[in-house]
């Protein structure tokens, strides 16, 4: 696989998000192993500041530009530029985030460049001098590795924290695009902004995620029991889809298929069953502590630590006694 590979940078005025770290993290395991160098592609206010962080991670060249248009207008720009940088840079593969944007532009580009595009990908593996990628389907059930062929090259939709970011530090050389928008691509113009309700650090970057289901039977649970649980351990709340669903908590709570993919060091299931919508977003934890009342609930058999017993008993027993051990 002597090829380059190019990834998508989403960023916050020049800070990337994991997911871009993520992606050149893996892509410079790869080449470094297969060959070729480690591409990167930013857009909007901030972007040639990224590159000290991504030069970190393995990104060897950053193509960038700080112009406003990439931030006043939806997708079509960011389209549009990074089309021009593939007809340049012709690398082998492309690494998307699987988020919103990423998926609109993703598509946006493949259907320009007629090539194959494939999602919710979970691993890379090389063959025959290409990449084909590993996707979960039927809910995360099962896994497939899907061979891209005939095509100038291929995209991937990586799913947030699929891979762990690891520092390789090079020295990334910034090239400054010098991008012209014309009107076909300055027709959907953002309007304004409104912060999403959610925790202060965002469930994919969380190192430790306390999330409650069902069982938690309300709203309330989340704003004491559960907060005070998190704040102890210095983690975030996180919910079930069957709890967003009855109004118990914002989306932006979501762990599962339908919402957040997480990988903290600590995941606890807090009255939550355990069905594959849910387990496909945390499966990967690196601890996972589950309380259930009921001891036959299908998130037992993937807890390391499973607690039967009443939630409303446990959690605030365990919150003072974590309480107590720091104050120690």
């Amino acid at each position: 696989m002597a090829g380059d590979i190019l990834i998508y940078v989403e960023h916050e005025a020049g800070r990337p998000k994991r997911t871009a770290l993520e992606a050149a993290s893996q892509a410079a395991r790869m080449t470094a192993e297969h060959g070729g160098k480690v591409l990167a592609v930013a857009l909007g206010a901030g972007a040639t500041s990224t590159a000290g962080q991504l030069g970190k991670y393995g990104v060897e060249e950053l193509y960038a530009s700080d112009d406003a248009v990439f931030d006043d207008y939806l997708s079509a720009p960011h389209a549009d530029a990074l089309s021009n940088l593939l007809e340049q840079t012709r690398p082998t593969s492309v690494l998307f985030p699987d988020t919103l944007d990423g998926r609109d532009i993703a598509a946006r580009v493949a259907a320009r460049h007629d090539c194959g595009l494939v999602s919710s990908v979970v691993e890379l593996t090389p063959h025959n001098q290409h990449l084909d990628g590993v996707e979960t389907i039927f809910g995360g059930n099962y896994l497939t590795t899907v061979e891209v062929r005939n095509s100038p090259f291929s995209i991937f939709l990586v799913r947030p924290n699929a891979f762990t970011p690891e520092e390789t530090p090079r020295s990334a050389t910034l090239h400054t695009i010098d991008y012209r928008s014309d009107e076909g691509v300055a027709r959907a113009r953002k309007g304004a902004s409104t912060a999403e309700e959610g925790a202060p650090t965002p469930l994919e970057e969380a190192s430790i995620i306390v999330s409650g289901g069902r069982g938690v039977g309300g709203p309330e649970p989340f704003e004491t029991i559960l907060k005070q649980l998190a704040d102890s351990l210095g983690g975030v709340v996180g919910a079930s889809r069957a709890a967003v669903d009855a109004g118990w908590v914002a989306y932006s709570h979501q762990v599962g298929q339908t919402g957040r993919t997480v990988k903290p060091q600590l995941y606890m299931a807090i009255g939550i069953s355990g069905a594959v919508q849910h387990r496909v977003g945390m499966q990967t934890a690196d601890t996972i502590v589950a309380i259930n009342r009921d001891p036959d609930a299908p998130i037992f058999a993937l807890a390391d630590l499973g607690v039967v017993g009443d939630l409303f008993k446990i959690v605030p027993a365990l919150t003072d006694e974590i309480k107590r051990r720091k104050g120690a």
